[in-house]
């Protein structure tokens, strides 16, 4: 008798296998699954949320509006206006969604797709009517495969309000700020590049100060292409930049920088440079130089023209470097003004070269030398302090160092070291050569003897101030050291500098009424390594009143053809400039307890050129015809921005005309 197979039991562990082997690959389905749920929402998920945000957001930055740069009476030299880019995204104006009457998406029926057309057309035209150019350029930039379309930059308000009401898929407009400029001090103030950040002068020294924070916005993107704030994103705004205010005198640079043109243009020189200082504080009221350039048109920019020469060129100064002779042999030889001296006959010899005088001089007193500038008696009068001593005055002031005025490309001049002196390098130094100066250093020693010997820091820079008025920085009047005594710096200004334009070889520097002390200077400049070609720097500087100075001025004029003299080119254009100051400033006027006949003449030119004032905001054009003696009406709305004047700018009227402007509001919200 044989058993029956046990069929049941091999069928159920059969069973039993098989469900085992469904939950074990259901098992492993479930852990990749997990797995990759997991690489995707932990390892890789902020990759996948970035590419997602890509498909309906745009993070927009917003460039910070820069810091203004103010005069010191706060009048405006820098700022910036807002301008109008328009961009475009040419993939969505290609492929604009269409709707239906009611709103609802146009579906093509044979796709179940969403209709679309190409507003290219459309766009190009519109840009062209309102923008100007050619419509074929606008669509060429539309059809572009890659990359925004770049439809206008930096477009003034008023030509762009049209277009900044249209509300089309895939077109929109930002604003920018652009560098509006008073145009004067261009060297001083610098310029900025294309995105706004300083290039030179103090735009790029005080960068820090002026950039401001810019601001982003994230947009979020409907179906058809419009954009609005993201409702959860953190949204900052742009923060502007600290206002700086300088020293300058807004009227007396433009005093200055038109009598260094007049100069240039009379003696057909190279260039020409002029500084003025407070005496007492060591401010910076002008700094000036010729050739310039328009800061409002970069066209006009060049290396050349954009040097600040007060600071970045040096030179032997000639005989305005015998105010160390002078201070020298006050205090070490105790000489006096009537002292006699021998100047030679006009040629003396020393190690087989020859130094010579413009006259030929004998038996003279020591102020006489120093009015009639006399290079034989400076050249000995070096000799007999020595050395040492010599060196210790050139040192003290300043000559050799930086002034402290912290402009950028200042040079410290050059002094040479004691140990490296020939024989010629002391009666040379005692009239100005084998060493160099730069007109600031010169301006500096000249406003220290007008101090009463204390020397001041140079100081350009007054305050810095954050958007809501609170100061981040103050400069004050800082003595830099005491030079010489106050008794021998009222000696040096009484006997010798005021005999200088007094009865010397600088009367052409007086200014009627006003006492003036000072020095010119005529050096010959070495070219290609020599002396033979016949280039000279002609200057004066000088300060006023002798009985209690306040103001210094140095006028550098370089390769003036063809009268050279310090006497005929830089003096009288000393006098002229300090005149002109007087009479435009009441401050000067105040300081000196004096009324000048020239204020009145000044007063009668009572006409003034109207400015371009389309694209301003109603405060900015009311403020730029302030600065011109200028009123302003408004028609139409009270705030926006100039569309339109009822007088041509460019056009001559009277002081205290009242100017209409045609102001439009508009939607300055990005898009």
């Amino acid at each position: 008798m044989h058993d029956e197979p046990n069929t049941t039991g091999t069928n159920e562990r059969l069973f039993a296998r098989r469900i085992g082997g469904v939950v074990l690959g259901f098992a492993v389905f479930m852990v990749a699954l997990v797995g990759m749920l997991f690489n995707i929402q932990i390892i890789e998920g902020k990759g996948y949320q970035n590419k997602a945000a890509k498909q309906y957001e745009r993070v927009v930055s917003s460039r910070a509006s820069r810091g203004d740069i103010l005069d010191r009476h706060g009048r405006m030299l820098a700022e910036s206006i807002e301008s109008v880019s328009f961009y475009a995204d040419p993939r969505v104006v290609r492929r604009t969604p269409l709707f239906d009457e009611k709103g609802r998406p146009s579906i093509n029926p044979r796709t179940r797709k969403q209709r679309t057309f190409d507003n290219s057309s459309h766009i190009a035209s519109l840009c062209a009517r309102h923008l100007g150019g050619s419509r074929q350029s606008y669509l060429n930039e539309l059809r572009r495969k890659r990359g925004m379309a770049v439809l206008g930059r930096k477009i003034p308000i008023a030509k762009a309000m049209a277009l900044m009401d249209e509300k089309i898929p895939g077109f929109w407009f930002d604003r920018e700020h652009q560098r509006y400029y008073l145009n004067v001090a261009a060297q001083l103030i610098g310029v900025t590049n294309s995105r706004s950040h300083g290039q030179s002068g103090l735009e790029l020294q005080l960068e820090g100060d002026l950039r401001g924070r810019d601001g982003t916005t994230v947009y979020q993107r409907t179906a058809t292409g419009e954009k609005y704030p993201a409702p959860d994103a953190r949204q900052h705004a742009a923060l502007k930049g600290n206002t700086v205010e300088l020293t300058i005198d807004g009227d007396i640079q433009s005093v200055v920088e038109d009598e260094l043109a007049k100069i240039v243009t009379k003696y057909n020189a190279v260039a020409a440079t002029g500084i003025v200082m407070e005496v007492k504080t060591g401010e910076i009221l002008a700094m000036a130089n010729s050739p310039t350039f328009n800061l409002n048109n970069r066209s006009t920019w060049t290396a050349e023209k954009a040097r600040n020469r007060s600071v970045a060129d040096s030179f032997e100064p000639g005989s305005t470097f015998k105010i160390v002779m002078a201070a020298a042999a006050t205090d070490e030889l105790g000489r006096k003004a009537e002292d006699r001296v021998f100047a030679h006959n006009g040629v003396m010899p020393v190690y087989n070269r020859y130094i010579r005088d413009h006259e030929p001089y004998g038996d003279i007193s020591f102020q006489e030398a120093i009015m009639y500038s006399s290079n034989i008696v400076a050249a000995e009068t070096a000799m007999a302090v020595g050395g040492e001593k010599f060196y210790e005055y050139v040192r003290r002031f300043g000559f050799g160092s930086k002034t402290g005025v912290g402009l950028i490309g200042e040079l410290p001049g050059m002094v040479k070291p004691l140990k490296d002196w020939s024989g010629t390098t002391l009666p040379w130094m005692g009239y100005g050569y084998e060493v160099m100066t730069t007109p600031l250093q010169i301006l500096q020693a000249y406003a220290a003897v007008a101090n009463g010997g204390e020397m001041m820091r140079p100081m350009i820079v007054r305050r810095v101030r954050e958007p809501d008025g609170r100061v981040v920085r103050e400069n004050s009047p800082e003595v830099v050291r005491r030079v010489i005594s106050g008794r021998s710096a009222d000696y040096l200004s009484r006997e010798y500098f005021r005999a200088v334009v007094d009865s010397g070889t600088a009367v052409s520097a007086a200014i009627k009424g006003i006492s003036v002390a000072g020095k010119t200077g005529t050096a010959q400049r070495a070219k290609d390594g020599n002396y033979r070609t016949r280039v000279y720097v002609s200057s004066f500087v000088g300060y006023f009143p002798v009985e209690d100075p306040r103001y210094a001025i140095i006028v550098l004029v370089e390769d003036p053809k063809p009268a050279y003299y310090a006497s005929t080119v830089a003096a009288p254009s000393f006098s002229s400039i300090a005149s002109r100051m007087i009479a435009c400033s009441g401050e000067l006027q105040k300081n000196l307890s004096m009324h000048s006949a020239e204020q009145e003449a000044l007063r009668s030119i009572t006409t003034v050129a109207v400015p371009e004032l389309a694209g301003l905001r109603v405060d900015e054009a009311k403020r730029l015809l302030r600065w011109l003696g200028l009123r302003m009406e408004i028609s139409g709305e009270r705030k926006g921005f100039v569309a339109a004047q009822n007088v041509a700018p460019g056009s001559r009227v009277e002081k205290k005309r009242t100017i209409t402007v045609t102001v439009a509001e508009t939607n300055m919200e990005r898009r």
